[in-house]
């Protein structure tokens, strides 16, 4: 259905090197061998003609859309590109009755849905009838979640491939047939070379658009890093602050926290900054780090990473962050407890559990006469005029045992707080063998 998208180029037009080079084979296509190896998903779908509908889940320019056409070639299925950008309801319907017809004729439609992410639920489920009565085998490819993204009845109906960032070893081979395409070598040494490869950001089809320039260039013997610098900018790391770089770097600065690894935080916490990250959102996480995974281990840190917070508000942008990566750098290193965490969503499925339980009458207030007749603070000890300041008196519910919930942990702070969990244990257990 390439007509959707206007004529192909005519033969004397001249095509980018991308074009030029792409795969005609799925044995020529540059990585992705956990899809494509020998005893991978498609090998084995295609070897066993039972090729199901697909969602390919990459970032850009992996081959999400040169499999998806060079499988359509595999299968004798006539093939049909869409983007879910620019394609409507209206649009959809003739796609469908297209297939349909040609279904009739005896041949089948592999649809394939760029950007599929972008159909909402009632356009999504619009493929259903058609997958399901074999009018189309559909092939989508997002770059963001599909257990997030797409329906659960199309998540049923198709078998998600991850598509890998392209690495250094793959881009240097898709270089190299760049080179043999153009006839010449790029005017690049060997350090110059790799910063163009790191400059791609595992994108193949980035990485041919920086050669073709490159390659257009005359320059007199070859270019290094700072030369190569010079005249390109380098490509911005990919980062949607909406989409899943968000959600994977977020993940990843705070799994570092958590294992004590401040350079790797840094890092993270950098790489976030460059793609444009609202410092305000990581202020508020990394508070929340300190609350979840530091707890009161270190009392201290809640207190860094809101004064660090302050501190950015005051100064603002570029100086604020520093004060944000001290506080990165504190909760990387301070001792780790999640008791409280833990405690308080035992707390939570307890309350949840027990309903509507009242607190034992002994601890209600009787304010007037009634409630003393029913006997509310009948037998309530006084704490302060107990022997060590502590009753031991049951505070929860009749008959409702007594769960552990705060467990603290032998590290930092909560060692002490530890220490005090075990000797009032101590005390209520003597108090209760004498009652």
């Amino acid at each position: 259905m390439s007509d959707l998208f206007g004529d192909q180029p005519k033969p004397d037009m001249p095509r980018p090197l991308a074009d030029r080079l792409r795969p005609k084979t799925l044995q020529e296509v540059i990585g992705q061998s956990q899809v494509l190896g020998p005893e991978g998903p498609l090998s084995v779908m295609l070897g066993a003609g039972a090729l199901t509908s697909l969602i390919f889940w990459g970032p850009p320019g992996v081959g999400k859309t040169t499999i998806a056409r060079l499988l359509a070639h595999e299968t004798d299925l006539h093939f049909v590109q869409i983007s879910a950008i620019f394609t409507g309801v209206p649009d959809l319907r003739k796609v469908f009755e297209a297939a349909k017809i040609r279904r009739q004729n005896g041949q089948g439609t592999l649809l394939f849905v760029d950007e599929i992410h972008r159909f909402n639920k009632a356009q999504q489920d619009g493929f259903l009838p058609h997958m399901e009565d074999g009018t189309i085998l559909l092939v989508g490819a997002t770059t963001e979640n599909p257990s997030f993204e797409l329906n659960a009845a199309v998540m049923s109906r198709a078998q998600v491939l991850v598509l890998d960032r392209l690495d250094l070893a793959d881009l240097e081979r898709l270089a190299q047939r760049a080179e043999q395409e153009l006839g010449r070598a790029l005017p690049l040494d060997g350090h110059a070379r790799e910063a163009l490869l790191e400059m791609a950001d595992g994108d193949g089809r980035a990485l041919l658009n920086l050669v073709e320039q490159v390659a257009a260039w005359t320059v007199e013997g070859k270019l290094d890093p700072q030369a190569l610098g010079n005249r390109l900018m380098r490509r911005a790391a990919q980062y949607d602050k909406g989409g899943d770089a968000h959600y994977n770097l977020i993940s990843a600065l705070h799994k570092s926290v958590r294992g004590s690894d401040p350079d790797a935080a840094l890092y993270w916490f950098a790489r976030m900054l460059e793609g444009g990250e609202d410092p305000r959102f990581l202020a508020r996480r990394i508070t929340r780090m300190a609350v979840e995974d530091i707890g009161l281990a270190d009392p201290q840190a809640q207190a860094v990473c809101l004064q660090s917070w302050e501190t950015y508000e005051r100064l603002g942008s570029p100086e604020g962050e520093l004060a944000l990566a001290q506080a990165v750098t504190y909760v990387a290193l301070a001792p780790k407890s999640n008791a409280t965490y833990v405690a308080y969503k035992s707390a939570r499925r307890a309350a949840k559990e027990t309903g509507s339980k009242l607190p034992p009458k002994h601890i209600l207030n009787a304010p007037t006469s009634l409630m003393k007749d029913q006997g509310y603070g009948d037998g309530y000890a006084y704490d302060h005029d107990a022997e060590d300041g502590f009753s031991g008196q049951n505070y929860f519910p009749d008959g409702m045992g007594r769960p552990v919930l705060y467990d603290p942990v032998e590290r930092g702070f909560e060692r002490e707080l530890k220490k005090r969990v075990d000797y009032f244990a101590k005390l209520r257990a003597k108090r209760e063998t004498r009652g």
